[in-house]
């Protein structure tokens, strides 16, 4: 394995990060704590408690998440996606790294932004509601297997998109809404039947729930469900990932 390949691209990419500071990592936690601000005045007075669980820290998860999903799939998809944008991808291909390497590089870096990202509005949550952690290594497992599994979904899009339009086009219409309608700031149990069948198609539902269930021991679904699906996300995503790299699905055209 070209450990010293693999150290250059992922330190060149989390150097990117530290060039766009401010979108990168200011941005996000601005945005995240307007959603405590305004859900917890607007929606907070009306709603005490969930599940025992006061409206305010009830969203920290959800938020965490919202955040997670978005920004690994961004900062994956603009990573490999430049390289190709610029043409230096060609050199990339042609330099003695494996796919594997390539891909684990650029997902590490992506999913290493993501995962610090989620701690620091993790740390920032707990300046606007108390916040418990029950289980901490299951809240550290379900963080870095959704960094990681979103990371390579992202690494996905930025293949498959040929213009800058295409890699805002999942997060934005697909990403963001099913996070808002996965359980980030309510549990499915308030819903009628129906809905709760319907909502159980949603992916999101699984990483959400299982997530709060780190945090505060309730959960929408089984947390051993929750963490099978993802482990199932992961699978899907890494076998997608190597057949574009055995392919050569638009990276050698």
């Amino acid at each position: 394995m070209n450990l010293h390949a693999m150290r250059a691209i992922y330190l060149f990419e989390m150097a990117r990060t530290r060039r766009t500071l401010l979108q990168s990592i200011v941005s996000p936690v601005i945005s995240t704590s307007l959603y405590f601000v305004v859900f917890g005045a607007a929606i907070g007075a009306r709603i005490a408690e969930v599940d025992g669980i006061s409206y305010g820290a009830f969203i920290v998860p959800g938020l965490i998440m919202l955040s997670l999903l978005t920004q690994s799939v961004s900062n994956a998809s603009f990573g490999i996606y430049f390289p190709k944008f610029t043409g230096t991808i060609y050199e990339l291909l042609s330099a003695p790294v494996s796919y594997l390497e390539i891909a684990a590089s650029y997902v590490g870096a992506a999913a290493t932004k993501s995962i610090v990202l989620g701690l620091i509005i993790l740390a920032t949550a707990g300046l606007f509601v108390p916040l418990q952690v029950a289980h901490p290594w299951w809240m550290i497992l379900f963080l870095v297997l959704t960094a990681v599994t979103f990371s390579l979904f992202g690494f996905i899009i930025g293949i498959w998109a040929d213009n800058f339009e295409k890699l805002q086009l999942v997060p934005l219409l697909i990403i963001t809404p099913l996070t808002f309608l996965g359980g980030s700031f309510y549990s499915i149990d308030i819903l009628p039947p129906v809905w709760q069948t319907i909502t159980l198609f949603n992916p999101v539902v699984y990483l959400v729930s299982g997530f709060r269930w780190s945090f505060y021991g309730i959960a929408d679904v089984a947390v051993g469900i929750s963490l099978a699906m993802t482990l199932l996300f992961l699978a899907v995503f890494l076998a997608i990932v190597a057949w574009i790299f055995k392919t050569g699905y638009r990276l050698k055209n």
